[in-house]
């Protein structure tokens, strides 16, 4: 499993996928899906602190990811992701994350098809967190950029 200890500021994620020559945008608005999530828990508070839809107050995520150094190579998981499952709502199955994972994924977890297993809040670092906490359970992220490399997150649970 990788920990990503770094830690950095940022005021807004753009959570949008990313073409062959576009660039991580700076502090610009998300947009698609996951931004409607919002990294922005403020909004739509109810009794006991917690959003309406979840998202972003859990203390633990379970998820897989997929990280490539190289944009293109994201982008090219992505697209099988789309062909295969994303054109229905984001909603991905494990075993096929998995094997898109196993086959692409640079990170040491692709072998075991990304499997992150469980981590708090605060464990991972910046964008890694942000998309993790705030992409709803059972939904594949967008590619997004870290100072890791470019990932894509299946969330597969959220606990107190």
């Amino acid at each position: 499993m990788i920990v990503y200890t770094q830690n950095f500021k940022f005021d807004k994620l753009d959570f949008s996928p990313m073409g062959k020559d576009s660039k991580p945008k700076d502090g610009g608005k998300g947009k698609g899906k996951q931004a409607a999530g919002g990294a922005d828990d403020s909004k739509g508070k109810g009794k006991g602190g917690k959003s309406a839809d979840g998202l972003g107050t859990c203390t633990y995520v379970k998820a897989r990811h997929i990280l490539c150094e190289k944009q293109g190579k994201i982008n090219e998981a992505y697209k099988k992701l789309q062909d295969g499952w994303l054109s229905n709502g984001d909603k991905v199955p494990q075993a096929e994350f998995s094997k898109i994972a196993a086959e692409y994924s640079e990170c040491p977890s692709g072998k075991k098809g990304g499997d992150l297993g469980w981590f708090p809040r605060g464990k991972m670092a910046g964008p890694f967190q942000e998309v993790s906490f705030n992409t709803p359970v059972g939904v594949t992220s967008a590619p997004f950029k870290s100072t890791h490399g470019y990932h894509i997150i299946l969330c597969e649970g959220r606990k107190n």
